[in-house]
């Protein structure tokens, strides 16, 4: 049952935002400890498009992501996610429309949590089920998410007991599983092996082709970027440095993937050089010689 666009029980707007793009970020920066992390990026995700956000590890993508969540604030520059201004709305408002999959969100959730709780209690943007219920159709929703992903077997089991690859599907799962109209997945094969990288790797590609909202898919890895998928944001550093530091990430290119994913770029982003390839609407880069 799909009841994304209406009007929520509480009475409050469910995912009505006009005709403002999903992100909008303007001249953001980010400084932590007296060094900048980030520094002049800027993005705009459209209503509806799938975005990949690619670097290499450290250039700040996790920073960016928790802004794109409301749950960080930019030091410099505006975040504007589903038409609201970061620092000037209520996150909890709207928080509930954007579906999440990251490793600070699955830090959050009890140990003990059914995997098929963690899923369905998206539904209510919290962590952990108390004393909310669910429908019979949403319960079976939850199912069928995780069937769709290789993981129903774990239904009735606890999160403590899963390894690192089932926590990241849980995680998707319940993404997925929100009424939302932003979607965030942050690494969302870490930990998977080969089979369970390509089973979820097949879902987010239907995903890619078939969901309405937008999503923004975070990874440093260009065989996980699923097919789909035709805007990339790749990071970069900036020139010069920050005193003993690495220089700040920004993004260095915004647009269409093919045009984005080119020998010279991300030869010149890794400091490599790097031949890519695309075979079969897949990725992947090898280094030359």
């Amino acid at each position: 049952m799909d009841t994304r666009g209406e009007t929520r029980r509480d009475g409050s707007d469910e995912g009505r935002y006009g005709d403002a793009a999903a992100v909008a970020l303007r001249g953001v920066g980010f400084r932590r400890s007296g060094r900048t992390i980030l520094s002049d990026v800027d993005l705009t995700v459209g209503r509806g498009e799938k975005w990949v956000l690619f670097g290499p590890n450290g250039i700040g993508k996790s920073t960016l992501v928790r802004m794109m969540a409301t749950r960080a604030h930019p030091t410099c520059g505006t975040v504007d996610i589903l038409g609201r201004r970061l620092g000037k709305v209520d996150v909890f408002s709207y928080r509930h429309l954007i579906g999440l999959s990251s490793a600070e969100l699955l830090r959050a959730l009890p140990d003990l949590e059914d995997p098929l709780d963690a899923v369905v209690t998206a539904l209510r943007a919290v962590t952990g089920r108390w004393r909310d219920t669910y429908t019979p159709d949403e319960i079976a929703r939850a199912r069928s998410l995780m069937r769709d992903f290789g993981i129903e077997y774990l239904v009735g089991g606890s999160m403590a007991k899963l390894s690192e690859g089932e926590r990241t599907r849980v995680m998707v799962c319940r993404s997925l599983m929100a009424r939302s109209e932003l979607l965030i997945l942050d690494e969302p094969t870490t930990g998977l092996d080969l089979g369970g990288r390509e089973i979820t790797l097949r879902a987010l590609g239907a995903i890619g082709r078939d969901d309405p909202r937008a999503v923004v898919l975070v990874t440093h890895r260009l065989e996980e970027i699923p097919t789909g998928f035709d805007h990339v944001a790749v990071m970069g550093r900036m020139g010069g440095t920050d005193g003993d530091g690495p220089a700040p990430g920004t993004i260095v290119y915004a647009g269409p993937i093919a045009e984005g994913l080119t020998d010279e770029r991300l030869s010149a982003v890794f400091g490599l050089d790097l031949a890519v390839r695309r075979d079969g609407g897949r990725w992947s880069a090898r280094l030359r010689g």
